[in-house]
């Protein structure tokens, strides 16, 4: 009989989290040495169209799905996906894997759900390091006085998010709903591809808003230039999602002194894996570029990499893991405190920092980009070659099996422990303001 593992994550959804936990359960079944279900949650409002029924994978995943509101047997390993503060330890040996943070200082809570756990996987040594390096003051209750330190006292185990290169690589063929989406899109472009979520004009944490500003400046009155695509939505793919965006897009372009601005294109929707890797390798785009903030991991600037185009991103977070400095474009910049308007409860610690592009640098290198394209070519083709042998998703599910090998516990059969019913589980829910 082999030892049960409960897994709770977004594994239905249209998400990061979502593909990163289809690829984790995937290996886990691959591995065949658990018993596993599978309770499925939500992750904010993307929708719960991950599972795909044509995939032999995916439908090995619905087969284990959970369905029930309660368990009365406790788990040998139980692993939670998703973010620290919502951690649940139900099993006898628990293990969190979280996509980590995106600043340099996560919150109490955080740590409160780490320790609650008994081994932690993250995606990127930046992660790691912020939340060992995360410290707060403990103190008694009754005196306020400090009485030892609230840090992360659980091991932490790096596994990179694996791209799957069988669907994420450079290729010509086409798709004709990308097709029609691009064919309006006049000459090259450079496109960006992420969420746009909250925070005031170049305080979001992908930093749309400053990439379009700073877009527009670097190209207006220009007789030769290209145009930006952006692959973006809010909180989902609503018509009021798609309104609220648009007029983003037009209040950063209100700020610009011309009226001879580069074309900015909107797509919004959800795009299957195999769509997506057409979009980045449509012959239209030249480039991939972000100015985020702050990545636990970045997988879209991975996945992005592997189209051989070359990708421009801002030297911080877990991406600089994958993205060789020698084939990439590392924008320069400094940390700075995050914005008031951008603090997420639970997500976006107030106090804590992440990283400004330099506007003018980037501006130059951008410049530069599109005058020289030939020049950055071969540097794309070696980071797509550095994705392919380092990061794909072959080479993390050797590493997990790994990881599992030699940190999970041997759990002992023939040991039989008599349990209490467990109390009727209550599904979380991603926090958002």
């Amino acid at each position: 009989m082999k030892p049960f593992m409960f897994i709770m994550a977004p594994v239905e959804t249209r998400s990061g989290y979502g593909d990163h936990s289809r690829d984790l359960i995937t290996s886990l079944i691959e591995m065949d040495m658990f018993d596993i279900k599978i309770k499925s949650v939500k992750w904010g409002n993307t929708p719960m169209t991950g599972l795909d029924k044509s995939r032999e994978d995916h439908m090995e995943i619905e087969k284990r799905l959970y369905h029930e509101q309660g368990m009365n047997t406790q788990p040998d390993v139980m692993i939670h996906i998703g973010v620290p503060n919502e951690f649940q330890n139900w099993g006898k040996f628990n293990v969190g894997i979280t996509a980590g943070i995106e600043t340099s200082q996560c919150s109490a809570e955080w740590i409160q759900g780490l320790n609650k756990m008994d081994m932690i996987i993250v995606p990127s040594n930046h992660s790691k390091d912020v939340f060992e390096k995360t410290i707060y003051e403990k103190k008694d209750e009754n005196t306020n006085q400090v009485v030892g330190q609230l840090k992360c006292d659980v091991p932490i185990h790096v596994l990179f998010e694996g791209v799957n290169t069988d669907i994420f690589k450079k290729t010509k063929e086409k798709d004709d709903e990308v097709e029609e989406m691009m064919s309006n899109i006049k000459g090259d472009c450079f496109l960006f591809v992420g969420h746009w979520l909250k925070g005031e004009l170049g305080h979001d944490r992908k930093d749309v808003g400053g990439l379009i500003k700073v877009f527009c400046e670097t190209f207006k009155n220009k007789n030769k230039r290209p145009s930006l695509v952006l692959k973006t939505s809010g909180a989902d793919f609503s018509h009021i999602d798609r309104r609220e965006i648009r007029s983003k897009i037009n209040q950063v372009k209100s700020t610009i002194d011309s009226k001879d601005l580069p074309d900015i294109y909107f797509i919004h929707g959800d795009l299957s894996e195999k769509q997506m890797n057409h979009l980045y390798n449509h012959s239209k785009v030249k480039a991939h570029i972000s100015f985020t903030k702050g990545e636990g991991y970045g997988r879209p600037l991975a996945e992005a990499s592997c189209s051989g185009k070359i990708v421009m991103a801002p030297n911080w977070s877990g991406h600089i893991d994958f993205l060789d400095p020698k084939f990439s474009c590392l924008l320069n910049g400094q940390l700075t405190e995050v914005h008031d308007s951008a603090v997420w409860d639970n997500v976006i610690q107030k106090g804590s920092g992440w990283f400004y592009t330099d506007y003018a640098s980037a501006a130059s290198l951008m410049s530069n980009l599109y005058n020289n394209q030939k020049a950055y070519k071969s540097r794309g083709h070696k980071q797509a070659k550095h994705i392919s042998e380092n990061f794909s998703l072959t080479k993390m599910k050797s590493d997990f099996k790994e990881l599992v090998k030699n940190e999970f516990p041997k759990v002992a059969k023939e040991i039989e422990i008599k349990l209490p019913e467990l109390p009727t589980m209550e599904l979380p829910t991603l926090r958002s303001s």
